[in-house]
């Protein structure tokens, strides 16, 4: 299987399946001399893992990451980094009553078709377990872009829309992301969301939502027109995430209704450097990075693991239908927030690289 490789100077490739022994990565490009524990990987895991509250999945994996290689005496080395997460709560046998059926909404048929051989327990390479190994790498990303960026480079996350509840950007605060379990900046929107996501729940139903990331203190510069535009890496990054659907720059959608002087990000030099009156372009001008935050918003479907019958078909063609059992994220766009954080880190450390390796940044 290709396809499981991700960055050019700061490349990342993964391995393992949802109910396999183990899931992990290789970090390849990271610079020597950096300082690095497990411990700085840990507390982003620790963000996305399964079973904090009722509105994720129950699975109970502790997802506690192992570094076996490129790092000597708390450094890194500049050797490819190994990165293992075992495994420890597989229910395989939730999932043997669809081995031969395609679920509706998920890869099952499509991974069928392709490779004629499919790993139906938990959904295999295409579960969002995978997505633990982008956090653990994520992490790295991180321990370079503020080794690297004077004062750091800060990448948060938040969930802006659950269904079609959104929250009042008049109410934003970044303090109230951490204190509710579903990374939402409006404190009374997620209090709202609290009963609208347990009724879903309860009735073993899911329902999507909208994920907002931001990067700050982003240097100027980066990007490599024309087709490794920074904007063109952030958006194939977002929608390799599981179930992403859209993915928007900036203004995004919005602005096809804006007049040019409305979409314009005006500029006025300020303590003698450029400055930007507005941020439609979300950071990002030309494919290349202005300095400004850089804006990225995505669209996760409906987790498409639910209680209710759908119609389906079988592997050998018959008309059925289909209930999967299991543990399932009722709104799988909670946990897609640190994960689309991990996905922004990712392309803005590979980004740093390759413009420090042609311009000397």
């Amino acid at each position: 299987m290709a396809g499981n490789s991700f960055g050019h100077i700061f490349r990342t490739v993964t391995w393992g399946e949802s109910h396999g022994p183990a899931i992990g990565c290789v970090v390849e490009g990271v610079p020597p001399r950096l300082s690095l524990a497990e411990a700085d990987l840990q507390h982003w895991l620790d963000r996305r893992r399964p079973g904090q509250s009722r509105f994720t999945t129950q699975r109970q994996e502790p997802d506690q990451v192992r570094i076996l290689s490129g790092v000597f005496e708390g450094q890194t080395t500049g050797a490819p980094i190994g990165l293992q997460i075992d495994n420890v709560d597989q229910r395989s046998r939730d999932y043997g009553d669809i081995a031969e059926k395609y679920r509706p909404g998920h890869a099952d048929y499509t991974y069928d078709a392709k490779y004629g051989i499919r790993d139906h327990r938990g959904g295999g390479r295409a579960s969002a377990r995978e997505t633990a190994m982008r956090v653990a790498a994520g992490g790295i990303a991180r321990v370079v872009l503020n080794a690297l960026v004077e004062d750091g480079v800060g990448i948060r996350g938040a969930m802006v829309q659950m269904g079609p509840q959104q929250i009042d950007r008049s109410r934003w605060e970044w303090d109230a992301v951490e204190d509710n379990p579903f990374w939402c900046p409006d404190r009374q929107a997620a209090q709202a969301w609290e009963g609208y996501l347990n009724d879903i729940r309860k009735r073993g139903s899911s329902i999507g939502g909208v994920v907002e990331v931001v990067a700050s203190n982003v240097p100027a510069g980066l990007g490599a027109p024309a087709y490794d535009k920074l904007d063109a890496d952030l958006a194939k990054a977002m929608m390799s995430i599981n179930a992403v659907k859209a993915v928007e720059i900036g203004a995004g959608l919005t602005a096809a209704a804006l007049t040019g002087e409305e979409n314009a990000d005006e500029m006025r030099m300020v303590d003698g450097g450029v400055s930007f009156q507005s941020n439609n372009a979300g950071g990002v001008l030309g494919g290349i990075s202005t300095g400004q935050d850089i804006v990225v918003r995505f669209a996760v479907k409906p987790t498409s693991s639910i209680l209710t019958p759908r119609r389906t078909v079988t592997r050998r063609g018959e008309d059925t239908e289909i209930k999967t059992r299991g543990r399932h994220d009722p709104c799988v766009g909670i946990r897609a927030v640190p994960v689309g954080e991990a996905m922004m880190a990712l392309v803005l450390a590979d980004h740093l690289l390759r413009q420090r390796a042609q311009c000397g940044l």
